[in-house]
């Protein structure tokens, strides 16, 4: 039988929301499922949107929380369930303001960094022993809110930087899937 993974890109959902610093996550998922050709679908039995691609013989369950940011770990509690994967096959896409724009970092475990979404699923899974790959988008300037910086939209520029960074961060998820942990880490970790 084929391994099982659960890809999970974090975001909020709407139209509103869709080229946020907070929806790097979606953005990826949209650029893999586009890859492989898949279309995506609600979620039986978890709010969540869907598709099935397959990499390296395993069998992929790409996800889309359709709850906000801070509710996804219902949706990644619900599929890991419903698709019996376990935190270890869990991939998590998500935003990281300590990380500049246009670096990348794929880990394993670790603490939520004051990220409510990563929060949310280390809460419902009850361990934080699921892979990341977290996406730079960078602190904002002076006195900023964090959270308004997040939730803003990439300026034009730094958005065609950011179509790099969500590419890259798609190829990590196939590398960490196809050839494992130390492997992806070496060819990404900036």
């Amino acid at each position: 039988m084929a391994t099982a993974w659960l890809v999970v890109g974090l975001g909020n959902p709407g139209p509103a929301y869709a080229r946020t610093r907070h929806n790097v996550g979606f953005m990826t998922l949209d650029n893999l499922a586009r890859r492989a050709g898949a279309r995506w679908s609600k979620a039986r039995g978890a709010r969540a949107e869907v598709a099935k691609i397959t990499l390296a013989d395993a069998e992929v369950t790409l996800a889309k929380p359709a709850t906000f940011m801070n509710l996804s770990g219902d949706a990644v509690a619900a599929l890991s369930r419903i698709r019996r994967v376990g935190p270890d096959h869990i991939i998590v896409v998500h935003d990281e303001i300590d990380l500049e724009l246009g670096q990348l970092r794929v880990k394993f475990g670790g603490g939520d960094n004051g990220h409510n979404g990563l929060r949310s699923i280390r809460a419902r899974l009850g361990t934080g022993d699921f892979y990341r790959v977290r996406i730079g988008v960078s602190r904002p300037a002076g006195d900023r809110d964090p959270i308004d910086w997040v939730l803003g939209s990439f300026g034009a520029s730094q958005f065609e930087d950011a179509k790099q960074e969500i590419a890259a961060a798609g190829d990590a998820v196939e590398a960490l899937i196809r050839d494992g942990l130390a492997p992806t880490q070496n060819r990404f970790n900036n």
